[in-house]
């Protein structure tokens, strides 16, 4: 692919103020030719997010941007579903990591919470979801999803990636995501699935 259209030609607006995520989209938007700038970089507030979905929080997050800055926005809500906690954390997969943030504590509370229900902790059903949403200047807005599915490990493996990428194996692997390289996770992440739609949606 040469590129994405002129509607996304030069500087967006990657709507978030972590680090890893921030890391993570430049990677996946960089080779179609889009110059990124954070939230963060730009001295936005972080915007309250009082969704109750994924796409309402990402949208929350884009909208601000743009708004503030009169550019194209993509903002990213994801976070870890586990079927044996009924979804949880999904939308408050940040919020169980405390605060200060902390991504260790986020994956003892899944542990403890697993545990609590009697449920052997690693072996368990999740999936991460994420959600992309496009927020253009004149108001106009596109959503993009993308979820992988995989088993849970405990106690969490590898340094690589960030949030709950140690305790998270990925169908068909027998390593989690924190054991992966950058380029080895793009084909699995549920995040490089929904830049992908975004990318076959903005160039079709």
């Amino acid at each position: 692919m040469a590129g994405l259209p002129s509607r996304l030609a030069g500087r967006v607006v990657i709507a978030t103020h972590n680090a890893g995520k921030l890391r993570e989209m430049n990677d996946l938007l960089g080779p179609f030719g889009i110059e990124a700038v954070s939230a963060s970089q730009l001295g936005l507030p972080e915007p309250v997010e009082d969704g109750t979905m994924f796409s309402e929080n990402a949208g929350i997050k884009a909208r601000a941007a743009a708004r503030a800055t009169g550019l194209p926005a993509i903002a990213d809500d994801s976070g870890l579903s586990v079927d044996a906690l009924d979804g949880a954390p999904g939308i408050f997969t940040a919020d169980w990591c405390g605060t200060p943030r902390s991504y260790p504590a986020g994956m003892a509370r899944v542990e403890a919470e697993l545990l609590r229900r009697d449920v052997v902790p690693t072996g368990a059903k999740a999936h991460f979801v994420s959600c992309i949403v496009v927020a253009w200047p004149d108001g106009r807005e596109d959503v993009f999803e993308g979820r992988i599915f995989g088993t849970l490990a405990f106690p969490p493996r590898g340094q690589n990636g960030f949030g709950y990428d140690p305790c998270f194996i990925p169908e068909g692997e027998d390593r989690t995501f924190g054991e992966m390289t950058a380029e080895e996770k793009k084909r699995h992440s549920h995040r490089a699935r929904a830049v992908s739609r975004l990318v076959e949606r903005l160039l079709s």
